[in-house]
């Protein structure tokens, strides 16, 4: 990959590919591809241009324009015209049915996830992308809605089956009537290729973005971390961070990084002492009006006293404490949700529900006690104290100091500075509220919390033109206090206030080039997740630099609707959201699956998708609040994990299918290891998204055993070039980590066939098996201890000689190793010396292997024969 920084000499043309046929055709009231119609009644101020015909200038690397230009006869641009200019204009593209879709649109502000139908009418709106199949000529082909000028588009569902694009630049003051290239078509034989080849071509053509293979990914992706947001949601203070890691690291798991989540930032709500902190703020949703008021941590951790927690006389932390101020918020919570409902049905006295209220606020106030929680109070207060012995840098000194493996400390923060932006008067930099004008194509989406109370206080918006200086303002003072990246929230606030500064793609260029530029300055170019972000124009304009983010809503440990699924619906709508969106969005950044909870009653569910979604493992854990047997299946001691090689996908019977209550599909997701792939296998239903509640919802009535089928046949060998050679063996060995069974399959053999129980998995291994001599099959599989069995192999060689043959293997962790052998080793080596082993007839070869702290676990294991 070239390196984040590293200038590319800009290409000034795009040459049209002449020697193969053009695959669309826009004529006669109808669009096709390759003489399938696509779409009917297109109407006539539709137009379509082939991609040669746009081509502009791009700093793209020559060798991927040679890939783009070499497959432009496969795409093209779709536009439209009005006689009216106007800043939002919607327009029929044509209309389909009886085909088959799957689609990606947003069902919250923030968040996206997939939605399957076959036909127009039946698309969601602030559809970001369309995928048709088209069986006929077997090939599939995307709309995809992009950025034309200062204006942004998606599709929307239109009436009699009409697709209907919106094209809006989020500004009354900016407006249009033409379009030449608002949507990009394409076609391919294979999915996967298709979205590589689509996202390809768009970068070449927008040169707003750049694509994950141009970029370098943080270092934490390999690893074990630990977010305090579950923890402590706003409570989060220094001792109960520290004892949080020192658990980790005595329960055997050593977190290589640490997110500090919401609740570290100087924030207050207007109202209040321009210079102090809000106080008692618990839950999420209580600080969404509040404001920055000031760059530096807030009191709880400026008061940090340097060497506090290294001495014997460390502070203690009650584990208790932040779960009885979570349960007591929730109670406040409660109690003015049933004031509301009492206010909207008409009652007038409210006397009964403020004693209330007034009531539990003071017990919160109580156990909160008169004192914040903080390793001392003998600290600097509300001054800007810049010694080194307090504070945040004092705080991240100390943790280094004691947790050598802890290699990355990340903080939270807003788009805008805080959830409110940042407070008038109170910084530097020029900030004015703006009130927020929520875009009519997102009223079809859920009814949101963040979104309801944004609007209610507005966003302290810092002028746009110091953008720069907003995001080096905070940057630089966290990496000089030891924080080494952040993750970003809240990102698609911005659409709501850009009225005033030229619309929605202008307002967002200025504040991601500021981003961009602090990325640069103070993380080391990659030192940033993104989150709240799966919006089209945060991917098209905001992705120069960002290599990595979120690809699910938030992991929900307990459902905030009431649903009577409970906790159980939310945890498969979580894994749909990451495997689909994991479709585009891993074209341009690394796929992020999200924290979990260990102790939860799915977290074996979740641990399984995470052992091989191919991105970082972390938890959010309370503090006393794990499994460590679970959390050691993923990680090992040093706190790496047992990657996989990509990034994980659904399968391609799954893409036009409804795994979350259709009643039928499993979810399939396929990754590979370094030699094989493995297939997860997930029960999914019971929950999915209700387009006339406008929400996601339970659906019990799906939640029961499903049956599925799997086929090495089906397996994407294509998709990685280093395993290209493996799809071409005779026979292969597949390992079931659930059930613990080996089995043999060939190309001819009959698809194997499983049912999975409701909340539960199954991973495959699908290893080649290796003819050594004349008559040996031998085939790795890995530490069957570990969910992600392959990925513990990490180097493999077959080696002959005059006198025997061999299999020579490196493999990573402790425990049981596992290889499918047709007869026994003669000897087997570990480390240089002659071991012990145990074969059965069954072809089971098994080996226990240590932990060699010295070898960063590695081992050298040889089977001669």
């Amino acid at each position: 990959m070239a390196p984040p920084n590293d200038p590319v000499s800009p290409i000034l043309s795009l040459c049209r590919s002449n020697s193969l046929e053009q695959y669309f055709d826009l004529s006669n009231g109808k669009f096709s591809v390759k003489g399938v119609p696509l779409l009917s009644e297109v109407p006539s101020n539709v137009t379509f241009n082939h991609f040669h015909s746009t081509s502009q200038s791009s700093d793209a690397p020559f060798p991927l324009i040679q890939r783009v230009r070499a497959l432009s006869h496969k795409g093209g641009f779709l536009g439209f015209n009005k006689e009216e200019p106007s800043d939002r204009l919607m327009n029929s593209l044509g209309r389909f049915s009886n085909r088959d879709f799957l689609s990606i649109f947003r069902f919250k502000t923030w968040w996206s996830t997939m939605w399957v139908g076959n036909s127009g009418s039946s698309l969601q709106m602030e559809t970001q992308w369309v995928l048709l199949d088209v069986p006929e000529i077997k090939s599939y082909v995307i709309i995809l809605p992009i950025i034309e000028g200062s204006f942004r588009s998606a599709l929307h569902p239109g009436t009699d089956d009409h697709v209907m694009i919106c094209a809006e630049s989020g500004s009354t003051q900016v407006k249009a009537s033409n379009f030449d290239a608002i949507a990009y078509v394409h076609g391919s034989e294979n999915p996967y290729n298709l979205m590589k080849e689509a996202y390809s071509a768009l970068r070449v053509h927008l040169n707003t973005f750049r694509l994950l293979e141009e970029k370098t990914i943080p270092n934490l992706v390999d690893k074990f971390g630990w977010c305090t947001w579950d923890a402590f949601y706003l409570t989060v203070e220094p001792v109960g961070v520290w004892h949080g890691v020192n658990e980790f690291v005595e329960g055997g798991v050593s977190p290589r990084f640490l997110i500090i989540d919401d609740g570290w930032q100087s924030i207050n709500l207007d109202g209040e002492d321009l210079h102090e902190d809000a106080k008692n703020l618990v839950l999420g949703g209580t600080q969404m009006t509040a404001r920055l008021h000031r760059f530096e941590e807030c009191k709880k951790f400026r008061n940090y006293r340097g060497g506090s927690m290294l001495g014997p006389d460390a502070p203690s932390f009650d584990p208790k404490k932040p779960k009885l101020l979570i349960a007591k918020a929730i109670e406040i919570e409660h109690a003015e949700k049933n004031r509301d409902k009492a206010i909207r049905s008409g009652v007038t006295d409210l006397s009964e529900f403020e004693t209330k209220i007034q009531k539990l606020k003071q017990e919160l106030e109580e156990i909160i006690g008169e004192e914040e929680s903080s390793a001392s109070n003998e600290g600097c207060g509300s001054c800007s104290c810049g010694a080194d012995n307090y504070g945040m840098k004092a705080f991240t000194s100390d943790l280094r100091t004691k947790f050598k493996g802890l290699d990355d400390i990340y903080v939270w923060h807003a788009l805008c500075g805080a959830w409110g932006g940042v407070r008038p008067g109170a910084t530097h930099l020029s900030a004015k509220v703006i009130p927020c004008k929520v875009s009519p194509g997102l009223d079809g989406t859920m009814t949101d919390l963040a979104v309801v109370k944004i609007v209610e206080g507005g966003i302290g918006l810092v002028n746009p033109d110091q953008a720069d200086n907003l995001f080096d303002a905070m940057h630089s003072y966290l990496s000089k206090v030891g924080i080494t990246g952040v993750k970003v929230d809240v990102i698609h606030t911005l659409e709501y206030v850009s009225e005033e500064y030229g619309g929605r793609v202008e307002l967002a260029k200025a504040y991601y080039k500021g981003l961009t530029h602090s990325l640069q300055k103070n993380f080391n170019g990659t030192g940033l997740i993104a989150s709240m972000h799966q919006c089209n124009d945060f991917f098209f304009l905001g992705t120069k630099q960002i290599s990595i983010g979120r690809v699910g809503d938030d992991f929900w440990f307990q459902d905030p609707n009431g649903d009577p699924m409970g906790v159980y619906w939310l945890q498969g709508v979580h894994m749909i959201h990451c495997a689909y969106n994991s479709m585009w969005m891993g074209q341009i950044i690394h796929p992020d699956w999200d924290m979990f909870q260990s102790d939860h009653l799915c977290a074996k569910f979740h641990a399984g998708s995470r052992a091989i979604c191919g991105g970082p493992v972390y938890v959010s854990d309370s503090v006393a609040g794990h499994d460590f047997d679970l959390i050691k299946k993923l990680v090992y001691p040093d706190g790496t994990i047992p990657k996989c090689q990509h990034f994980a996908l659904p399968t391609r019977d799954c893409l036009f299918k409804n795994p979350l209550f259709d009643n039928k599909t499993v979810l399939k997701i396929w990754n590979f290891n370094k030699y094989g792939v493995v297939i997860g296998a997930f029960n999914c239903q019971g929950a999915g998204w209700d387009p006339k509640e406008q929400r996601i919802k339970g659906y019990s009535d799906c939640y029961k055993p499903i049956s599925c089928s799997l086929h090495v046949s089906e397996l994407e060998w294509d998709q990685k070039i280093e395993a290209a050679n493996l799809c071409k063996a005779e026979e292969y060995v597949v390992y079931l980590n659930q059930a613990e069974e080996l089995r043999l399959v060939t190309p001819k053999s009959d698809a194997i066939q499983i049912t999975i129980q409701p909340s539960t998995f199954e991973l495959f291994s699908f290893v080649p098996i290796k003819k050594i001599g004349s008559s040996i099959k031998f085939a790795p599989i890995g530490l069957t201890n570990m969910l992600n069995s392959g990925g513990t192999v990490q180097e493999l060689e077959y080696k002959t000689t005059a006198v025997e043959f061999s299999a020579q293997m490196k493999v990573k962790g402790g425990g049981n190793f596992l290889a499918y052998s047709s007869e026994s080793p003669k000897k087997c080596c570990l480390n240089g010396t002659e071991v012990a082993f145990e074969w059965s007839t069954d072809g089971k070869l098994t080996l226990n292997l240590p932990w060699v702290e010295e070898a960063a676990g590695n081992s050298d294991v040889v089977f001669a024969f």
